[in-house]
């Protein structure tokens, strides 16, 4: 009787306590070592745990979300972050607090006119040089269209067709890497990234060198340039390439972002005729300089107008004009966001595949169907379907694609899970001849806006969840821009209840906060990579003490309810990783604690652990006797490090499958 009990109980907690939203299920993989899609250090420095996920509900992942979890398919991982190379913290926000920035707001109005057809956003193909298409009979047809942009930029449109000049120049100097491709200069069997030119601002061009009060414009694809031949030389062994071998028979250097740079510029000097830009290497940038210290954008693309109707000869520049005047400002368009459960879609694939071989320079043969359906369609999320009693919202749970359409056209995919609590945002894949509207930052504004409207209908939905926030990796502090925001502790994010539980010392309070807001975070994390977040201290003034003098403070608190491990592991010093690449777990049955010295310890009973065997939902306790005493050990050893990871409650309630 009391074993039926025990049954009961078991399959009670596996279901969710009787919530009818499925049960989870999953096998542990433990610590696991990879090469880094944020620093690409070239070793194995990114550490994570890893689950195997058969079934998940939407309660348990809400509750592994806010413990730092993510998953990437049906594979979950959370970052050790004390031993990693770039730590991971968790980033949301309040949707209801949510406060757009400028930039966000310029964003969903450049949208809007794009729609309204007032805006006439260029495919980025069309800036590229094509002198032997009809369409671009004379070979001045780029530089029309950035005198077209000038005029209409003139005409009150600055700051669009500022967007486009920026992608000429850019497509410039993707034109003169693709004529050095396969010469002597640079291989010809690797992905070269793609340049982009930006705008210097006018309060950074004192901090340079001489010349710099009439500095524009710099890029930095030498830089990449660089990185992507030495990876593909390591690969084949091949560090040297050849300088110039019809001039320096024999003499090689190593193809440095100087002398990309340098080579570069020199490619560029009919632009530099046409535009009245200086263009110079410098310190392996390629800067672009006003020749009479202009220093407004719109003037310069105003120039490059001029000076190209001229260069373009008289029945030339008639021909041309004549295409420009003819370009149609542009019907109303129409946008549609459609929401559909996370399945295959020919037509999704073959956006991602142009997506990630233009964007993020894949290579064809590595962008398969199969891989897409791992690392996007496939999710272990139970779906939960909506009640109609405010508790779920219309759509219901799970994982879901939400699509963008144009006029019908697909130009936008977000992959996305809604759960309890959160919208969480997985992924966005889009259109590349649409990148000027910025898809990215837009579609982060309306899946705020879906969380904002949906919370009317279901009221515990109200966080965005905006996945992992790196500081020491530049490309992924973006995520902070959408305010307030809030990262969550790596060390006392099991904390239940309120938000922050207090410890009052002399003089001040210390809040320990499961998230803690990104302005308080900041400086912490400017120090080093890996911060306990929640140490801080709220003194009566509203402001917040150094850490050093919290740490003070509470090595005098020889009753600390709270027994903290403080050992920081120093960490050394880009977009977010598309897919996980794993290698065989470290051996970790000599440990206990498998690592996870970041985590406060929550190291209850193992025998309370539940077991699913052989379709049988058990607790530990009621199966140990079956093991033999080094079977039993090392299995324990398994479910200590497990309870570390998922926390002692979801340990009871998720199933750790045996087999």
């Amino acid at each position: 009787m009391a074993e039926k009990k025990r049954r009961n109980d078991a399959s009670s907690s596996s279901s969710g306590g009787g919530s009818n939203r499925g049960e989870s299920v999953v096998g542990d993989v433990g610590r696991r070592r990879s090469s880094c899609g944020y620093c690409r250090s070239g070793g194995n420095t990114s550490i994570s745990h890893g689950l195997w996920a058969q079934s998940l509900t939407v309660d348990h992942y809400q509750a592994l979300l806010d413990r730092g979890w993510r998953r990437s398919g049906c594979f979950l991982y959370k970052p050790e972050m004390e031993r990693t190379c770039c730590p991971a913290y968790t980033i949301r926000l309040k949707a209801s607090d949510f406060c757009p920035s400028k930039e966000q707001l310029r964003v969903s109005k450049r949208m809007q006119r794009f729609l309204d057809g007032t805006l006439n956003v260029k495919k980025r193909d069309e800036f590229i040089d094509e002198p032997n298409t009809s369409e671009a009979s004379c070979s001045g047809a780029p530089a029309e269209i950035a005198g077209s942009a000038a005029r209409e930029s003139l005409a009150g449109k600055n700051e669009e067709k500022n967007v486009e000049f920026l992608h000429y120049l850019s497509d410039k100097i993707n034109n003169a890497v693709q004529a050095f491709v396969g010469s002597e200069n640079f291989p010809h069997d690797i992905q070269l990234p793609k340049a982009s030119v930006k705008e210097v601002a006018p309060s950074k061009r004192k901090l340079l060198v001489e010349g710099s009060e009439d500095l524009l414009f710099s890029s930095n694809i030498s830089f990449q340039i660089a990185a992507a031949v030495s990876r593909a030389a390591k690969e084949a062994h091949k560090v040297k390439l050849s300088r110039d071998s019809t001039k320096h028979s024999g003499q090689s250097d190593e193809l440095s972002p100087n002398i990309i740079a340098e080579k570069l510029s020199s490619s560029l000097n009919q632009l530099s005729e046409i535009s009245g830009l200086r263009i110079r290497a410098c310190n392996g940038h390629i800067n672009f300089y006003s020749a009479n210290k202009v220093v407004w954008l719109d003037e310069v693309v105003e120039k490059v107008s001029k000076s190209k109707e001229s260069y373009s000869g008289s029945g030339v520049k008639g021909s041309c004009s004549k295409k420009v005047s003819k370009c149609p400002r542009g019907k109303s368009q129409k946008l549609e966001l459609r929401l559909k459960r996370s399945s295959f879609d020919p037509e999704e694939f073959a956006l991602y595949r142009r997506y990630q071989i233009n964007v993020h320079n894949d290579r064809p043969d590595h962008v398969t169907e199969s891989s897409y359906k791992r690392f996007l369609v496939d999710s272990p999320l139970v779906d939960v379907p909506s009640l109609g009693n405010g508790t779920v919202p219309p759509c219901g749970f799970g994982s879901f694609h939400q699509q963008y359409l144009i006029d019908g056209q697909l130009v936008a995919v977000g992959v996305i899970d809604i759960l309890p609590k959160c919208l969480s945002s997985k992924y966005l894949f889009w259109d590349p001849n649409f990148a000027s509207l910025s898809l990215g930052k837009y579609s982060a504004l309306q899946e705020i806006a879906w969380v904002k409207e949906n919370q009317l209908k279901c009221p515990s939905l109200e966080y965005y969840y905006l996945g992992y926030y790196i500081h020491s990796c530049n490309k992924m502090r973006y995520k902070a821009a959408y305010h307030p925001s809030e990262l969550l502790c790596p060390l006392r994010y099991h904390l239940q209840g309120a938000s922050t539980v207090p410890l009052r010392m002399p003089n001040f309070c210390v809040f320990f906060c499961r998230w803690v807001p990104f302005e308080i975070a900041r400086p912490l994390l400017d120090k080093k990579p890996y911060a306990i977040l929640s140490d801080f201290a709220a003194l009566p003034n509203g402001e917040y003490s150094e850490p050093k003098a919290l740490e003070d403070n509470l090595e005098m608190q020889h009753d600390d309810p709270v027994q903290v491990d403080m050992n920081d592991i120093p960490v050394d010093e880009d977009e977010e990783m598309t897919e996980l690449d794993f290698e065989d777990s470290d051996d970790e049955s000599g440990s206990v604690s498998g690592g996870l010295t970041s985590v406060l310890v929550e190291d209850g009973n193992v025998g309370d652990t539940l077991i699913g065997l052989k379709g049988s939902r058990l607790r530990y306790q009621d199966i140990q006797h079956a093991f033999g005493p080094p079977e039993r050990r090392y299995l324990e050893t398994q479910l200590h490090r497990y309870m570390r990871a998922v926390g002692t409650e979801l340990s009871k309630q998720m199933v750790f499958s045996l087999g």
